[in-house]
């Protein structure tokens, strides 16, 4: 059987059969692998978790809970601390308040005492000038000085703020000289005053102080100052001289006329008015800055 031909050693076994859907071999990896494997590992990663999301929830919405009672606590403590200390600051108050009236009793005494011991000094000097001979010399000078009071004719002028005047002093006056906030200043009634005092008066207040050589007209702020006390608005200038003239010669002067540009511009009111009697008190603060002592006369048996 030599003759017969022996199969190669070398040819490979024919092939099976081949898979119907060989040619769908990508469509078949699809359809086998349907997630991404990062998909897949997440979708293993939650079913190992189980409701892992619900203890989550659960725990913000402890953790919530947890701040309200505690925001509830401290707004509670507050207001249990508040109303300790309630009637230790009502206590408190009550005693400053008790503290300011006393001292106002005590102010208001002694300018009883001062006005009693003004009057009794002044009684002894007149009785001194009347001895000598000066009584009238003395009341003029007492008169001029503001060391009594003043009554007789004259003018009473009430200058007030703007309606709705803004708070503030305005800033600097420089350029126009006037304020814009609608509130009378300090230099505003220096000229008021000044402009009496040219028309002819004889004696100034305003809201019962008196004005003498030595008087200041300041300011504190937003409040105007007279011998360093406070004025409150409306102020009252009271003026003493001849009604008709004096009333005239201050709305034709300058400062006159200033003060009715502030009412035209600035909102400013104030109202002129001729009065038969006004009574000025003496001042406050009045000083002795110089005196001179008459000679004692010699007693006798004196060597």
């Amino acid at each position: 059987m030599s003759g017969m031909s022996q199969p190669s050693p070398h040819r490979s076994p024919a092939p099976g059969p081949g898979r119907p859907d060989a040619s769908m071999s990508l469509l078949t990896h699809v359809m086998d692998h349907s997630l991404d494997e990062g998909y897949a590992e997440a979708a293993a990663r939650r079913e190992a978790e189980g409701t892992a999301g619900l203890p989550r929830t659960l725990r913000a919405k402890l953790g919530l809970a947890a701040g309200l009672v505690v925001a509830a606590m401290v707004v509670t403590l507050g207001a249990a601390q508040a109303r300790v200390a309630a009637p230790v600051l009502a206590k408190e108050r009550q005693e400053l308040i008790d503290r300011v009236e006393r001292a106002d009793g005590r102010a208001s005494t002694l300018e009883n005492d001062i006005e009693r011991l003004r009057d009794d000094v002044a009684g002894r000097q007149r009785a001194a000038l009347k001895q000598s001979g000066g009584d009238g010399q003395g009341r003029l000078v007492a008169l001029l000085s503001g060391a009594t009071e003043v009554r007789g004719p004259g003018v009473k002028l009430v200058v007030d703020d703007a309606k709705g005047a803004s708070a503030g002093g305005g800033g600097p006056r420089e350029n126009t000289g006037f304020s814009d906030t609608g509130r009378l200043r300090d230099r505003d009634m220096q000229r008021i005053v000044n402009g009496l005092w040219q028309a002819g008066a004889e004696a100034v207040s305003i809201n019962g102080q008196r004005l003498t050589a030595l008087s200041a007209i300041r300011a504190a702020g937003d409040a105007i100052l007279v011998d360093n006390k406070p004025l409150v608005p409306p102020y009252e200038v009271l003026a003493v001289g001849d009604k008709k003239r004096l009333g005239t010669g201050f709305q034709d002067s300058a400062d006159g006329q200033y003060l009715h540009v502030l009412q035209e511009n600035y909102g400013i009111r104030a109202t002129l008015t001729p009065e038969n009697e006004v009574r000025l008190p003496a001042a406050s603060s009045l000083a002795v800055r110089t005196a001179t002592a008459g000679a004692a006369e010699p007693k006798k048996g004196a060597s």
